[in-house]
């Protein structure tokens, strides 16, 4: 059922990448480039990139270039309730950050970069809607780097429930928590770090705890602080249009890059290679 690359079987160092930003996350095409942008800048930094998807009834950790190809915007969206039927049915599956996580869970992967984990939805409960990123965050011993919490969502409330399950937030080189597209008016995170070995300390003396997973928040290279306006308004339009559950997140990115004239759309680019990098340079120090 998991396929695992030679190459990523073989690695010291493995950094995990998911597929749903290749398939929703950008316009179509744009999402193979940033993918294989993630890939080179994890080579760089010494590890070996393993980007995670479901295709022709096998979950696939370590894509090729004609397979990523495959995740188009007809790819189902892939969290870990979603895998199993996506294997059954063999469809293709664009797994989110909590699908990405299952699969690490079940293949020894320990390092993954990401853009943002999902996390409480802006209202709740109304509708009740928490990612399950969270969930899988909870249950696996992994490290995920990311540019905090998307920032359509609750950010404050998120923190709060990864502290309830006791997933470490841990900011690097930061002091408050980024919002994605902004350095900074997050909230104070509970820990920071300054260097990947530190970051690779922390999560060893975690899992040697009995600890699981961590998320390691880093601020975009480039700084938008004018977003939350157009954030409100897609969101808006979205409860207007009926959209709801897992179809939120594309829709509203969608109008970001819209009515930002793609200026979330660079960003978006600039800190989802940024953090692969990053996981990557603790994978290496870890591994060490």
């Amino acid at each position: 059922m998991i396929r695992v690359a030679d190459e990523v079987r073989e690695a010291g160092a493995v950094v995990a990448l998911e597929t749903t930003l290749v398939a929703h996350g950008f316009p179509p095409g744009e999402g193979i480039a940033v993918a294989t942008q993630s890939e080179q800048r994890v080579r760089e930094a010494g590890a070996v990139p393993a980007t995670v998807g479901v295709l022709d009834g096998e979950i696939r950790v370590g894509l090729s270039l004609d397979e990523l190809e495959r995740f188009d915007g007809d790819a189902r969206k892939a969290g870990p309730r979603d895998l199993a039927v996506c294997v059954a049915q063999r469809a293709v599956g664009a797994t989110t950050v909590g699908g990405t996580l299952a699969v690490c869970r079940a293949a020894g992967i320990r390092f993954m970069g990401t853009g943002g984990i999902g996390g409480v939805h802006r209202g709740y409960p109304h509708p009740p809607d928490v990612s399950a990123d969270l969930g899988e965050l909870a249950r696996t011993q992994a490290l995920v780097v990311s540019a905090g919490v998307k920032s359509l969502l609750d950010v404050p409330a998120t923190l709060e429930v990864l502290e309830t399950l006791g997933v470490p937030v841990v900011g690097f080189r930061a002091d408050t928590l980024p919002l994605f597209y902004a350095a900074g008016g997050g909230p104070s995170v509970p820990a920071r770090v300054d260097t990947a070995g530190e970051a690779a300390a922390v999560a060893r003396a975690h899992w040697e705890l009995g600890g699981n997973g961590l998320l390691l928040a880093q601020a975009p290279p480039t700084s938008l602080d004018d977003v939350e306006p157009l954030i409100e308004e897609a969101l808006e339009e979205a409860r207007r249009s009926g959209i709801a559950g897992q179809s939120v997140t594309p829709f509203v990115l969608a109008r970001l890059h819209e009515r930002s004239d793609g200026r979330t759309l660079a960003v978006n680019r600039e800190l989802i290679v940024a953090n692969a990098g990053l996981a990557a340079e603790v994978a290496v120090a870890a591994s060490r």
